[in-house]
């Protein structure tokens, strides 16, 4: 692996939303516009400036691109958390479809007032990058993990340790976005994906992990130690 370049914490807007925002703000300015001039009484005006300024800085604030590095130099063993949220399961689980044994699911829960943009766990190589489609269960719920829509994406580690991190769509989410590729290089530093609305992000690790977050724990993607391996 390659030395991993420190910059600048720099925030820009995901291209995911660029163009959602963009014809948004046009909407809100047209449709302003209108009550402004087209309405003697402008409470209706002020009313709809409140309301929909709110609404468009949550959806600014949800398509926001951060681009983050890990405060340490070293990575080696070091699981990151791929997705700003909330964690929501701690468990071990029986994986079946790719590793055939018991895993420790750790699972974090995005909210629609969280960033959206997903980093990659750990320094690796991506294995495979894999899409299933599915049902569209809400995020949180334990089925959810295997019975929704999904982007499933396997790094290995320098150590040969296979890393599993499922993007998971929810109850409102309809798209998942996934830029690993097969045969790549990839660093924690780096952005894996992007979902689209409330949405959820499991990472499947080795049984033996000292895990390093506890249930209901916060976490910011990139910058949370999850786990670390043996």
């Amino acid at each position: 692996m390659g030395k991993r370049i420190k910059k600048l914490k720099k925030i820009r807007i995901h291209r995911e939303g660029t163009d959602t925002l963009l014809y948004g703000l046009i909407s809100i300015i047209a449709i302003a516009a209108c009550l402004w001039y087209g309405i003697d009484n402008k409470w209706p005006f002020w009313a709809f400036i409140v309301v929909f300024g709110i609404v468009y800085a949550i959806v600014v604030n949800f398509y926001q691109c951060p681009i983050r590095y890990f405060p340490a130099e070293d990575t080696d063993k070091i699981v990151v958390a791929p997705a700003d949220g909330k964690i929501v399961v701690i468990e071990e689980v029986e994986e079946n479809e790719y590793f055939h044994d018991r895993r420790i699911m750790v699972s974090i829960f995005m909210s629609l007032t969280n960033v959206h943009a997903n980093w990659f766990p750990v320094d690796g190589r991506v294995k495979f990058v894999r899409h299933q489609d599915g049902n569209y269960h809400k995020a949180w719920l334990p089925k959810a993990s295997e019975e929704n829509e999904r982007a499933d994406t396997m790094i290995t580690t320098d150590d040969g340790v296979d890393i599993l991190c499922r993007q998971i769509a929810g109850a409102m989410a309809r798209r998942i976005v996934t830029y690993a590729k097969e045969g790549e290089e990839c660093y924690i530093d780096e952005h894996l994906g992007f979902i689209k609305l409330g949405s959820r992000v499991d990472v499947f690790l080795p049984l033996g992990t000292e895990i390093c977050v506890k249930m209901g724990q916060k976490t910011v993607g990139d910058q949370t130690v999850i786990a670390k391996l043996q």
